[in-house]
């Protein structure tokens, strides 16, 4: 079951930012779990973080975005060398798509669909 994905579109390039590495990681008390990485395909896409599991259970999620390498590779300066999107899911099982849109000095992000 693919319930947690993601892509990442670069604003100031017009186009999927390919190659980025993705982790994928649940709170646990203070602590993070990792539950999966990817990298970006060439639609900037990572499918799935997890494999075939059953359905994660509500709680707090942390997608963590490294984009020292991806700046470096196109020899940009970025103001950000990563960035976390912390979001809570709900144990239903539904699908949550957490797109990240970028360029090198700012970001925003949204529950996709």
């Amino acid at each position: 079951m693919t319930q947690i994905t993601s892509h990442i579109l670069d604003t100031s390039q017009g186009r999927p930012a390919e190659g980025v590495l993705i982790t994928l990681m649940q709170q646990q008390g203070d602590d993070w779990l990792m539950l999966g990485t990817g990298s970006t395909n060439e639609d900037g896409r990572v499918a799935d973080f997890t494999g075939d599991v059953e359905a994660l259970p509500g709680g707090i999620y942390k997608l963590t975005f490294y984009l020292a390498d991806y700046y470096a590779g196109l020899e940009q300066k970025t103001f950000y060398p990563y960035v976390d999107v912390v979001f809570e899911i709900e144990a239903d099982g539904q699908h949550y798509h957490v797109p990240l849109l970028l360029n090198p000095f700012g970001y925003s992000t949204y529950r996709g669909s």
